[in-house]
C-alpha cells in the first residue's frame, strides 16, 4: 500500500518529473475462494477500498463458458464475488479474438435467448457445449435444466448492477470500453460505495473506542481492588504499633480526601448557582445535572 500511494498521490508540484498513473491494475492469481474468502483477502481490498477508487474485475474465459451451465457456474461465481467485497463490479469476457462475447451479453439481457439455448443442450442431450467436448457432458438432465432456469431467474436482477465488456488481451480489441466501464464504476464507487464504508469505519472505530474503555474502567477497578488487599499479619509488637500508626495516618489522609471532595463539589454547586442568570447557563447546568455529571 504504501509503494502505491507514494507512486500515484505525489504532488506533480514538488516532483514534475514523476510519472503520474491514472489506473492501477492489481491482479490476484490463482483459486477465487483462497483470496476472496480468505482473512488476508478482505484485508487487502478494505487496504484498497480505503486509499483509492477500487473496482472489481471479474475476468471470465469467453471460449470456455459458451455452455449455459459454465455460464450461470461463472455468474454465480461473480455474485458471490460482488456480495462478498460490496464494490462495484465488471465483467470481462476475455478471448474475444477466439470467440465472441456477444452471446453471454444477450444471454444475460434476453431471458428468452438463455432459455432457447437451455433446451437446445437438452435436445442434443448434453450439458457442457463445445467446451466439454464432442458430447459435452453427455446425457441430458432434467433436473439440470430445471436448476439452470432457476438460476437464470434469480440472476436477473443481479445483471442490472454489473457492467459487461469483451476484450481480447492478445489484439486489444475492447480495452477502451473496459476503461470506460472502469470510469464509470469510479463515479459508482465514490458515490453510492465510499459513503458506506466510511459509515462502517468510523462504527469500527467507536467499537475499538468502547472496548478501550471498558478495558480501562476493568484496569482501574483491579488497582484499586489490590490497593484494598489484606495486609499482612505483624509478627512483633512493634510491627504492630507501626501498623497502627499507619492506620491512623491513612484514615486522616482518607479524611482529608473526602472533606476536598465535599469542598469541591460544595464549590461546584456554588459556582452552579453563581452562572444560572442566564438562559444559556441554565440550560448548560440543567444538561450538566442530568447527565449525573
Amino acid at each position: 500500500m504504501s509503494i502505491l500511494e507514494k507512486r500515484t498521490l505525489t504532488d506533480p508540484a514538488q516532483n514534475p518529473t514523476a510519472k503520474q498513473f491514472k489506473h492501477i491494475l492489481v491482479d490476484t492469481p490463482g483459486q477465487i475462494e483462497v483470496f476472496v474468502w480468505s482473512a488476508s483477502g478482505s484485508i487487502l481490498l478494505e487496504s484498497l477500498a480505503s486509499s483509492f477508487p477500487t473496482v472489481i474485475a471479474y475476468v471470465i474465459d469467453t471460449p470456455r463458458t459458451s455452455s449455459t451451465s459454465t455460464f450461470m457456474s461463472n455468474m454465480l461465481y461473480a455474485c458471490s464475488i460482488l456480495y462478498k467485497t460490496k464494490l462495484p463490479m465488471i465483467l470481462v469476457f476475455n478471448k474475444t479474438d477466439v470467440k465472441d462475447a456477444e452471446f453471454a451479453k444477450e444471454w444475460m439481457t434476453d431471458f428468452e435467448a438463455f432459455q432457447a439455448a437451455l433446451r437446445e443442450e437438452e435436445e442434443a442431450g448434453a450439458f457442457g457445449g463445445a467446451e466439454g467436448g464432442a458430447g459435452g457432458m453427455g446425457g441430458g438432465s432434467g433436473y439440470m435444466g430445471s436448476y439452470l432456469n432457476s438460476m437464470s431467474l434469480m440472476l436477473e436482477e443481479f445483471y442490472r448492477h454489473l457492467s459487461v465488456v469483451g476484450v481480447s488481451s492478445m489484439t486489444g480489441q475492447g480495452i477502451d470500453e473496459f476503461f470506460e466501464a472502469v470510469e464509470e464504476k469510479r463515479k459508482e464507487f465514490e458515490q453510492d460505495y465510499k459513503p458506506e464504508l466510511d459509515k462502517k469505519r468510523a462504527e469500527r472505530e467507536k467499537e475499538k473506542e468502547s472496548r478501550r474503555e471498558v478495558e480501562l474502567g476493568k484496569l482501574l477497578q483491579d488497582m484499586n481492588v489490590s490497593t484494598r488487599t489484606k495486609k499482612d499479619e505483624p509478627e512483633t509488637v512493634s510491627d504492630a504499633e507501626e501498623e497502627s500508626d499507619t492506620d491512623e495516618d491513612d484514615a486522616q489522609a482518607g479524611q482529608a480526601d473526602r472533606r476536598d471532595d465535599v469542598g469541591l463539589s460544595q464549590r461546584y454547586k456554588t459556582a452552579l448557582a453563581d452562572t444560572s442568570e442566564t438562559g444559556q447557563e441554565d440550560s448548560f447546568t440543567r444538561y450538566i445535572r442530568s447527565s449525573n455529571v
